[in-house]
Parts: C-alpha cells; structure tokens; sequence
C-alpha cells in the first residue's frame, strides 16, 4: 500500500540504549493507543540484555526490529556508520510518515541522520539540552540531531531556549515536558527485587547510598577511578554499587580494589533499581537520565561530572556536581535535614506527566501523506532542505 492511500499512520522509533527505551516507551504506547503503527527499531548501540533487551519486555514494546547491523563494541565512528546504513535499509522499507529519536545517542543521532537523508520527518524527543562542552560526544550528538530534526520536543523551558538562541525555527520548537516522568512513575509501580537486592548485601532496613559510573572521564582515567572509589568509601553509609561493565572493566584492567563499604552487585532491572533509588538516603552516579529521575523520587543525587546538559536539576537543589574527590563535600550539604525536607516537597521540572499525549499530538500532527516518492519530499507543512 502507497503511503498516500495509508491511513494508519506509521511511526518509526529509533532506540539503541536503555535511556532511550525507557523514555521512548510511553510515547510509542501513547500513539499506539490513538491508532498510529509504531515500528520499533533497535540499532544494538546497548547490547547487553540486562541493559537493553530486558527493558524492551518490561515496558510492552511489541513490534520491535532486531538490529540491521551488529554495532555493539565498535569504536564510535564505525558504530555510528553502520547504524546509518542499517537504519537507512530499515526506513527504506518502511516508509514512515515521521521517525522518533531521543536524547544524545550514536543511535539517535544515526537514526536522525538516516531519516534526514532518506527525505523523512524527524522528531527529536528530548530536545534542546545542551551542556556546552563538545568533548563530551553526547554533546556532539545533540548539535547533529538539533541541526537535522523537523520538530523538537524540549523538556523544559531552557531546552527551548537553547534551540532559539541558535536559530531554530520558532514554529518547529514545543515545549513538551520529558516522558521520563510518566516512565518513573510507571516502572515504580512494576515488580522488583530491590528488597532481595538489600537482604543479599545485608542492607536490610539500614541506610544506604546507590552509586553507579560508566563514562569515560570517570572509568578510563585510572586515577580519577580511583579518587571515586576512595570518595565512596568516606560516604556516611554503606554503598549499593550495581557494577555497569564497562566499570567493572575499568576497576580489574587498572588493578584497583573496590573498598568494603561497597557493596557490589550486578547490573539491575529498571523497576528495581529505581525502587532502590527511592529508598536510598544518597544516589551518587554519572548518568544524565538519573538526574531527571531522581527529581521525580524526591531524592538528592550527587552527579560526578564536570559539566551537566540538565541543569534544571541542579537549579532545582536535587543534584550538585561534584568531581570524584568532592563527592563527600557534595553530599554534605544534600544530605542537610532542611534542604531534604525542602526536596520532598519540591516538583520535578521536566513535567506533570503529560509529556507523552503532547508528543504523540504532535507526531500525529507531522506525519501527514508525502509527497512524491521515498526521499523526494518532506512531510504536510514542513519545508524541504538542500
């Protein structure tokens, strides 16, 4: 059938993290729900089934694509490569009246740059953060997929300010809120293990830190791994530690010890580790999707990074920025009763929840008939690009 005569609109959405799936998953249900075919495309960038393939079944995604190209492990300018190529044959076939991405990814940005040059509408879930620091290449990313999207769903009000301040058309920016808020609330209420996860550390009923770290400026500089490890160690309480591979790589090839107040467990389902978060007094973690988390569980979160591309959270007094060595300094002062009190009453700024409905009114609104064949045309009402 010709995408003139389909009357079902068809949505590709572009997912190769775990971040991605989890944020992704709400607006796929809500589309779904209002009659759109939404065809998940996985590109692999998560490999790994307890990153990536487990959260796919936990949140009901259902027409779901393997991935065209294996890319797991490769070096990023291969990675991003073959996801292009891949993702193009996948479109191709396809012929989607809009692709979803999201966030700072490889995946998203070779799903953004798959669709651009196919002559495909581009909805860049998550849009507009920046951090503005390039040597970060999710911050790359960002820059890509905000040069190539046709419509940019930013999460708050100075994610849209970011995209106006470099000259995006005005009409194509909507503030949208993040679906991170519904997928947190959503995933609270799913089965977990997190009381099993305590009585096999033996942090039954006691206060706890959740930590975890992945990025390179923390797992691949020996020294800085180390400062990290010592820092945790020096934190008021006994420290949960779900090991993401790439650090416990990191911990064996530099021959460091994991301190006794760590107590290291394997990577965790979604659900259960954000029944964790909740539950703990501290999260300590360089992860950019935690820092929105937490501000919907009410937690303070000490980011260990030196710059952040959601400041919100950290204007809002959930999180501080800390380099590994002044982790215990950053939490000091989160953990002061007052600002604690304050936090459990403070809302979340990325959203009331309805991030999802406001999304899908806008794909749905976007993914109108093409003209003319695959790649010769741009969606109803969105100008065609040299």
């Amino acid at each position: 059938m010709s995408p003139l005569a389909r009357r079902q609109p068809t949505v590709a959405a572009v997912m190769g993290t775990r971040p991605e799936i989890i944020k992704l998953a709400p607006v796929v249900h809500e589309l779904t729900g209002r009659g759109a075919r939404v065809r998940t495309l996985l590109t692999g960038q998560h490999y790994d089934p307890v990153l990536a393939g487990d959260v796919v079944d936990a949140f009901g995604l259902t027409d779901v694509a393997p991935p065209a190209a294996p890319v797991g492990g490769l070096a990023r300018a291969e990675q991003v490569a073959a996801m292009i190529s891949g993702l193009a044959g996948q479109l191709r076939e396809l012929a989607p009246d809009a692709v979803l991405v999201q966030g700072d990814t490889n995946s998203a940005s070779a799903g953004a740059q798959a669709a651009h040059y196919l002559g495909l509408p581009v909805v860049h879930v998550e849009a507009g953060l920046r951090s503005h620091d390039r040597a970060m290449p999710e911050e790359v990313n960002r820059l890509v997929i905000g040069a190539l999207a046709d419509l940019h769903c930013a999460p708050t009000p100075e994610s849209a300010a970011n995209l106006l301040v470099a000259g995006t058309d005005p009409a194509t920016v909507h503030v949208t809120g993040n679906p991170v808020v519904e997928a947190t609330l959503a995933s609270l209420e799913r089965p977990h293990r997190a009381a099993a996860v305590l009585r096999s550390v033996h942090l039954s009923g006691m206060p706890f830190v959740l930590a975890t770290v992945h990025r390179p400026e923390n797992t691949d500089d020996p020294a800085a791994l180390a400062a990290l490890l010592r820092a945790l160690d020096l934190l008021p309480a006994p420290v949960l530690f779900p090991a993401h591979p790439r650090t416990t790589a990191r911990i064996a090839a530099a021959g460091l010890t994991v301190p006794r107040s760590l107590r290291v467990v394997e990577p965790l389902d979604h659900a259960t580790f954000l029944a964790l978060a909740a539950q703990a007094q501290l999260v300590v973690s360089d992860s950019g999707g935690l820092q929105e988390e937490v501000t919907v569980l009410g937690r303070p979160m000490v980011v260990v990074r030196t710059s952040t591309e959601r400041p919100e959270s950290v204007s809002a007094g959930f999180c501080r920025l800390a380099r590994p060595a002044g982790v215990p300094a950053a939490a000091a002062e989160l953990l002061d009763p007052e600002h604690l009190a304050a936090l459990a009453r403070r809302p979340s700024p990325y959203g009331d929840g309805s991030a999802s409905r406001r999304i899908a009114d806008l794909v749905l609104g976007l993914a109108a008939p093409r003209r003319g064949p695959l790649g010769a045309g741009r969606a109803s009402g969105v100008p065609a690009r040299a």
